[in-house]
């Protein structure tokens, strides 16, 4: 994280690349989408549990409270948007910017997926409605949706970065769990001590900083580049 908020930095201010994480899901709870051209980190921390949609929010911190009492956990999704990224970014094969990407959030522990743009939901469009069909954006070259998720052939197009990262319920719980020693002989595993019942609002500005080292690695490639 203190990587990451020296490479936030230097987006911020030499390329005005702006990154927004937040709590998109708590178990079966789903907030709403914020306007992704809109949402800022002041609004995302005006909850605990980093959530902008505030009716949404109040039900994850419900759930957690719930779990936690139980000694149990919950999962969840941290949603994230990279804004100004310029087109260009990333290769065509082996560094395609989403594979960098996914590579730098599921190294994040207790990630469980990684989905750019339409997802997993774009299994269910056919080629016609999920295509991104350019278009002229005042005297820039678009797209007219952003089912890419600003990605396309593994490359920037100038539209905003836009995913999502699914973090497991934590795995150590107070609630007595039947488990094995080495010998195979069974025993009751039961932890003590202080637990997370749910990591989401933590993982936030974790994986901002991710996306912020995996761009400022990009922007530094790029400008070596276009010097040679």
């Amino acid at each position: 994280v203190c990587a990451g908020a020296i490479a936030e930095k230097y987006l911020k201010e030499k390329f005005n690349i702006e990154i927004v994480g937040w709590v998109s899901a708590v178990s079966s709870i789903q907030s709403k989408d914020p306007d992704l051209a809109e949402i800022q980190r002041s609004r995302v921390d005006q909850t605990i549990i980093r959530c902008p949609d505030q009716a949404a929010a109040k039900k994850m911190e419900e759930i957690i409270v719930q779990a936690k009492d139980e000694k149990d956990s919950v999962g969840g999704v941290v949603s994230c948007v990279c804004r100004n990224v310029p087109p260009g970014l990333g290769e065509p094969v082996f560094d395609k910017m989403e594979a960098m990407l996914a590579r730098a959030m599921l190294s994040i522990p207790a990630t469980k997926g990684f989905e750019i743009g339409s997802g997993f939901a774009g299994t269910q469009m056919k080629g016609s409605e999920h295509n991104d069909l350019f278009v002229k954006k005042n005297e820039k070259l678009g797209t007219r949706t952003n089912f890419s998720g600003g990605i396309q052939g593994g490359i920037t197009n100038g539209e905003p970065i836009v995913f999502r990262v699914a973090f497991k319920p934590p795995a150590t719980i107070g609630l007595a769990q039947k488990t094995a020693d080495f010998k195979g002989d069974e025993k009751i595993l039961e932890a003590k001590g202080r637990h997370d019942p749910c990591v989401v609002a933590r993982a936030v500005p974790i994986v901002e900083s991710m996306a912020a080292l995996v761009l400022a690695d990009c922007m530094v490639r790029q400008e070596y580049r276009n010097r040679s």
